[in-house]
């Protein structure tokens, strides 16, 4: 059963409760990330997930740590280009526990100097260990020649130059700006009672109020055609792409059907063009991304750099098929159908899962969609929803190609 809360505070909470289970997880999803952040502060969202683990006015780094793990626990968090999730999954004797941690680690960090200081080291190692992973930074490249001179097309991460000069205070005020609970959507599932986890949610958020700053509506730039960063490397890496739909496009489920035709699966078009009947690759798939109000889809392949120019015509000619088919088989459309529906059902197997669908949906969506609606949505996707949607973002469209990979290709 989902039950839905907003208190005094603003917080919306959010939860399932699954008795059979012997966990609980908890996520706080504030809705602010990278596209939040202004261009010389690239990488504050992400800065300041790492600093919130490093503890509070009256718990240590290792006090937040030893808290959750000596009870078996695990907590963590990621940062995207639009959210900031901190999530943590422990038995359910210990939930009180988990509440008291989060809530404590969101809003009430100590920023402490040294810490700070210390945490820039390690985010730069993490931007240096990015860098030596040719097959992550050309998605960076694409986003970058896909949304120019856009927050969107920025690295999450942030660049070298903006950690090292980004300012304790800078982190502060950001986090005083957008961790408001009015921007946060408390998500739990597994064995809880809803009234319960609300009071003790309530008791800890406490009178805290304000409405987050904002977000700026830029415009999109054209996309650049191509762009390519030399790499010595033995493979080329590259990402062919065009525009997209927003988040809650209607005709998102009819693409992510079509996506999964397309590079889903080891049955999918790519997979058994590209690998199984050329071998051009053993790495490739085609992925989808949605903001709030663009997205794109996207066809990686990871090949040698003599086979690259192969690889691409491949990838150029499958997107072509499907602007000249106009659509695809129907036993093609059933399999991808029947994958979808049946992942969707096995992923929501433990809390984890139930926890992330219900934060990402009520964040997003402002509504938490029932399992059997989203399975009836995606098998309610016919041959006419994908021909609409071949024709809307695939004919005529402009494409984006990014390559890393030896200065002698030739793509």
């Amino acid at each position: 059963m989902i039950t839905k809360t907003t208190l005094d505070s603003g917080l919306r909470v959010v939860s399932e409760a699954l008795g059979h289970l012997r966990s609980v997880t908890l996520g706080a999803w504030v809705g602010t990330g990278a596209r939040d952040e202004s261009d010389d502060r690239t990488g504050t969202s992400h800065f300041l997930e790492h600093l919130l683990f490093k503890g509070t006015p009256t718990r240590s780094a290792r006090d937040v740590a030893h808290a959750i793990e000596s009870v078996g626990g695990e907590f963590n968090a990621f940062t995207t280009h639009e959210q900031t999730v901190f999530y943590v999954r422990v038995p359910d004797a210990h939930l009180e526990t988990a509440v008291d941690v989060l809530c404590d680690v969101v809003w009430n960090p100590a920023f402490r100097s040294e810490e700070v200081d210390i945490e820039r080291e390690v985010i730069l190692e993490e931007i240096g260990m990015r860098d030596d992973t040719p097959d992550d930074v050309v998605h960076e490249v694409f986003s970058a020649a896909m949304f120019p001179s856009h927050p969107l097309g920025r690295e999450v991460l942030g660049s070298r130059d903006s950690i090292l000069a980004m300012p304790r205070e800078d982190i502060i005020s950001f986090h005083a700006d957008h961790y408001r609970p009015s921007n946060t959507v408390l998500a739990a599932a597994g064995n809880l009672d809803h009234a319960n986890l609300a009071s003790m949610l309530n008791e800890r958020v406490g009178d805290r109020t304000g409405d987050r700053p904002q977000r700026g509506a830029l415009e999109f730039a054209t996309a650049t055609p191509s762009s390519f960063v030399e790499r010595d490397t033995e493979q080329a890496h590259l990402v062919l792409g065009v525009r997209a739909i927003a988040i809650g496009d209607t005709d998102r489920y009819a693409l992510t059907v079509l996506n999964q035709v397309l590079g889903g699966g080891m049955s999918s078009r790519l997979f058994q063009e590209v690998r199984e009947e050329r071998g051009l690759a053993y790495s490739v798939y085609s992925y989808r991304a949605a903001f709030a109000d663009t997205g794109f889809l996207a066809l990686y392949a990871g090949t040698g750099s003599e086979r690259a120019a192969e690889t691409l015509e491949v990838l150029n000619a499958q997107l072509d098929r499907l602007v000249a088919d106009g659509g695809v088989a129907p036993a093609e459309l059933e399999a991808a159908k029947g994958s979808l529906t049946g992942s969707l059902v096995m992923g929501l197997e433990t809390s984890s899962a139930r926890m992330h669908r219900l934060g990402r949906d009520e964040l997003v969506e402002g509504k938490v969609s029932d399992l059997d609606e989203l399975v009836r949505n995606v098998e309610a996707v016919d041959a006419s929803a994908i021909g609409t949607v071949i024709e809307r973002l695939l004919r005529g469209a402009p494409r984006t190609l990014a390559v890393v990979g030896p200065q002698a290709l030739s793509v």
